[in-house]
């Protein structure tokens, strides 16, 4: 049996970095479905004063293929012995250049290697889990803010759909993407244009088309990310069913973020959020696809989330503890869920 060690890229969260290690053990744990054999005796182990993962198994291409998008994933070695280790060469999913995720800034932002964690762990819970590395698929986050999981579906080279109340956060998304799109000379196409529901103004939907290089914008090898401006409770019939593989969101914290509720005042209280958007949700998900959820503990118990996700039909996914702590007020925990195959 062969060993491993993993080095974990280091985090401009201090607070997630101290956290990064048991959080990575639990995602590289998610990544076993889809490897050609089991990974055993994972445990996080210092190594020359560095800290590592480290696991024993038998990797083949495609399974190093797989655990190059780990998300706190930097470098990858085989261990000779006990400190001597072999380099091996990652190969993450990687359409675009990093900046697409790194450069908006803004208060609120969800953690980028949380955001790729979640996001890794629906995908590998989804039955579209064998199709991660080569398949077009297309994520979903109903909280979109300005983008950022939808920027790590492009990232992928997936499809994003996002949806917002906020309109300046659309705007911004907007601006930001066509300005980073200009800077980078890709061939694209952007537009805003309202979306009527029974005669009626229901929506604002922003669609951007793009290719990585002009022989793919030639060969058809786009990448389209759509953004609905509209309430994520009041989605009904603004978006066919079945269209998105999973679906990815971040609730509000209920400290600095909140949702609004059917009064149209405003609400700190996610389970309400889930309670009306899960039935709406679960509609647009692909079957075989999987809902993932982050939210504040000390607002919301995970039993009650876990709750309205079983009673829409969801089937709730086993993972290692998530848990931890964002700051004073928030412990973060995550749920994901599978909507049945026919």
């Amino acid at each position: 049996m062969s060993r491993y060690a993993l080095l974990l890229a280091p985090s401009a969260n201090r607070v997630y970095a101290d956290q990064a290690g048991r959080l990575s053990l639990a995602e590289l744990a998610a990544f076993s479905p889809v490897l050609s054999g089991p990974l055993t005796d994972l445990a996080e182990t210092t190594i020359g004063g560095v800290g590592y993962l480290t696991f024993a198994g038998e990797l083949d291409e495609k399974d190093i293929a797989y655990l190059s998008n780990l998300s706190a994933g930097y470098a990858l070695f085989a261990r000779v012995d006990d400190d001597l280790l072999r380099p091996l060469a990652l190969r993450p999913l990687a359409r675009f250049d990093s900046d697409l995720i790194t450069i908006p800034k803004y208060a609120g932002k969800t953690n980028e290697q949380f955001t790729k964690l979640l996001l890794n762990l629906t995908l590998l819970a989804s039955a579209s889990a064998p199709r991660m590395l080569d398949g077009r698929l297309t994520v979903c986050d109903p909280l979109a803010g300005r983008g950022t999981t939808l920027n790590q579906a492009l990232m992928y080279g997936y499809d994003a759909l996002g949806i917002e109340i906020d309109g300046k956060d659309v705007e911004a998304y907007k601006l930001f993407l066509q300005t980073w799109l200009k800077r980078k000379r890709l061939k694209h196409s952007a537009e805003l244009v309202p979306v009527r529901r029974q005669g009626r103004r229901a929506a604002r939907r922003m669609e951007v088309t793009f290719a990585a290089s002009k022989e793919d914008h030639k060969a058809g090898d786009v990448s389209k990310v759509t953004v609905m401006h509209t309430d994520t409770t009041q989605i009904e019939g603004l978006l066919r069913p079945n269209c998105a593989d999973v679906l990815v969101a971040d609730l509000p914290y209920g400290v600095a973020h909140g949702s609004y509720d059917d009064e149209g005042g405003m609400s700190r209280r996610p389970l309400d959020l889930l309670e009306r958007g899960v039935p709406l949700w679960t509609n647009l998900l692909r079957p075989g696809g999987a809902i993932g959820l982050s939210w504040n503990l000390k607002v919301a118990k995970r039993e009650l989330a876990e709750d309205i996700l079983i009673a829409n039909g969801l089937q709730i996914v086993a993972h290692e503890e998530l848990s931890h702590r964002v700051d004073q007020g928030i412990e973060r925990d995550v749920v994901v869920a599978r909507k049945p195959a026919r």
